[in-house]
């Protein structure tokens, strides 16, 4: 149970002593800080009580370590926004923060690519990932950095490292646009959003490479979801033709089997 942490954490966050809080709960500061040490634990009236002021579920105050959750999901659940509550398809993230209390970007070796699908709520799993940060990305966003294999995202190379915002709220993804999606049946998976299929229950995934046909995944198989952000890769992407340069391609191939025609009439 996380009660004692979460209403220190929570009452810490709002900036308010034992005292201040004490009184809006209508009860004693020597109770409140009873709980807040784990040393009493909380009858049925006084958790609702709490769940109110801090506008969260009591199983989210019982059951999820609230220390562990992004800090933009926290700020989400402290604005009345808690999936238990609003029956939303948020979702709560574990995530990991450096000694200066800012979010880190996990990132998930290939040995761990495996074991993720099964660890990636687990804290424990999830503080044991490399850490680092990009300057660069927004702080107040939840980024992690994912391995991809084989060659169905070319140009994108075999063995490039791509990172994903997390979508918390599955209802805003948009077509047209690359995700990395956690997946019960085919892992973690780096593919456009194609298509919202049966209100969208199934997920119609595509690759960049033509090669590859699209497929259709079950909404009730998705884990986690990242909005694609950029990749780092050790090679260097091979050249696309244009449009324009496949099409002269084509004229001049048809040129020339024009003229290897003509001979082989005039011999």
């Amino acid at each position: 149970m996380f009660f004692a942490d979460n209403i220190k954490l929570l009452r810490k966050r709002k900036g308010r002593t034992q005292d201040e809080v004490a009184i809006n709960l209508n009860m004693k500061r020597s109770t409140l800080s009873g709980y807040e040490n784990g040393i009493a634990q909380p009858n049925m009236d006084a958790l609702i009580a709490f769940s109110n002021f801090y506008k969260m579920s009591v199983d989210t105050l019982i059951k999820q370590d609230l220390s562990k959750v992004s800090q933009k999901q926290l700020l989400e659940m402290e604005m009345g926004n808690d999936p238990f509550i609003t029956g939303t398809n948020l979702r709560v993230l574990a995530t990991t923060v450096g000694a200066d209390n800012e979010e880190n970007i996990e990132l998930v070796p290939v040995k761990a690519k495996a074991g993720y699908t099964n660890g990636f709520s687990d804290p424990e799993f999830i503080e044991n990932l490399p850490a680092f940060r990009m300057p660069m990305l927004r702080s107040d966003r939840k980024y992690r950095t994912f391995p991809i294999s084989g060659d169905s995202m070319l140009p994108i190379p075999d063995g490039s490292w791509v990172t994903g915002e997390y979508v918390d709220d599955w209802r805003n993804l948009k077509i047209g646009e690359a995700y990395i999606f956690v997946t019960s049946s085919e892992g973690i998976v780096f593919k456009i959003l194609d298509g919202k299929l049966s209100d969208g229950r199934v997920l119609e995934l595509k690759s960049l490479n033509p090669l590859y046909k699209n497929y259709e995944v079950p909404i009730d198989e998705m884990k986690e979801v990242w909005h694609f952000v950029h990749y780092i890769s050790e090679e260097i992407p091979e050249p696309q033709l244009s449009k324009d340069g496949m099409m002269s391609g084509l004229l001049a191939l048809q040129e020339q089997m024009q003229m290897v025609t003509k001979k082989l009439n005039l011999n």
